[in-house]
């Protein structure tokens, strides 16, 4: 039985070159597009399924991509090669330049990833790995799936079940499903992942980073690393970078004689008063009055 999708979907500046390819199958409507976009063209989508796109080309230095609301300029980042956009993410695009491009779309019910998954991998790791996006740049043997079942699209020779498969082991390809003992299927970080994060935090020696730049650093989308940080450590990534930076204070009040102003302004913080106020709400007094009560009179 073919699946109907009801994506919400609205576009200005981007046109269709020829005729799209599009079959239905059962859980599964599959749409290959070729367009161009014009530079400052946009577009939002949001659908109540998951959705998989695959781009034939390199669409990086072209499209930028947000999950917010008015978020280019602060909160977006470059459209890679393939995506997976879990049911109910909104997506917001905007082409910097002027861009021709083809991509395959997948529109799956979830319901239908969920049997697909649930028999290897549990409810619970199933509804867990469908919640997280995926976005790779890498695409490697996904392009030769997606081109097989664009193929198929175009010149149907074939038992539906064929492209079924096919948008199967295209999804199994580019979830992220984590192996045995992977924290992932638990919806927390690994180990190996928090010592990443330590390690780029001492690197970039105290100072505030991105919460963009930390889920590049361990591999995930800034919406899902956000969740499964809070869900590891307790704390938002804000507020847990917060506290190293109030601790690396402290070691250099203790350790040097380097003024707050000073210390202010090796970690990054605006100046004086903002140091100030932040070490006072998470150590409980002012760096000055804690130097003396470390350092004694």
């Amino acid at each position: 039985m073919g699946y109907q999708h009801s994506m919400i979907t609205r576009t200005e500046g981007i046109r269709p070159i020829g005729p799209a390819r599009w079959r239905g199958f059962d859980g599964v409507m599959s749409v290959y597009w070729d367009a161009v976009g014009q530079s400052g063209a946009n577009a939002y989508y949001l659908s109540p399924d998951p959705r998989i796109v695959i781009f034939f080309n390199d669409v990086s230095h072209h499209i930028r991509v947000s999950n917010m609301a008015g978020g280019f300029g602060r909160h977006d980042r470059p459209m890679t090669r393939a995506l997976y956009v879990p049911a109910g993410m909104p997506l917001w695009t905007q082409f910097t330049a002027m861009h021709r491009f083809s991509h395959l779309d997948l529109h799956v019910q979830q319901d239908r990833l969920l049997r697909f998954l649930t028999p290897s991998l549990g409810s619970s790791a199933a509804r867990a790995v469908l919640r997280r996006p995926v976005e790779i740049q890498d695409v490697g043997a996904i392009e030769t799936l997606a081109g097989l079942l664009v193929d198929e699209l175009s010149h149907p020779a074939r038992h539906a079940v064929y492209a079924e498969s096919l948008v199967g082991t295209i999804a199994a390809a580019l979830l992220d499903i984590p192996a045995e003992g992977d924290n992932r299927a638990n919806g927390r970080l690994t180990q190996a992942q928090m010592n990443k994060l330590l390690a780029r935090f001492d690197d970039n020696a105290g100072r505030r980073m991105t919460v963009a730049e930390m889920a590049a650093t361990v591999g995930l989308s800034e919406s899902w690393f956000t969740t499964v940080f809070k869900m590891t450590t307790g704390r938002t990534p804000l507020q847990w970078q917060l506290a190293r930076r109030i601790e690396a204070a402290q070691q250099l009040l203790s350790d040097s004689n380097l003024s707050v102003a000073d210390i202010a302004a090796k970690l990054g913080f605006s100046d004086q008063a903002h140091l100030t106020k932040a070490f006072r709400h998470v150590a409980g007094e002012t760096p000055a009055a804690w130097r003396r009560i470390k350092l004694g009179p």
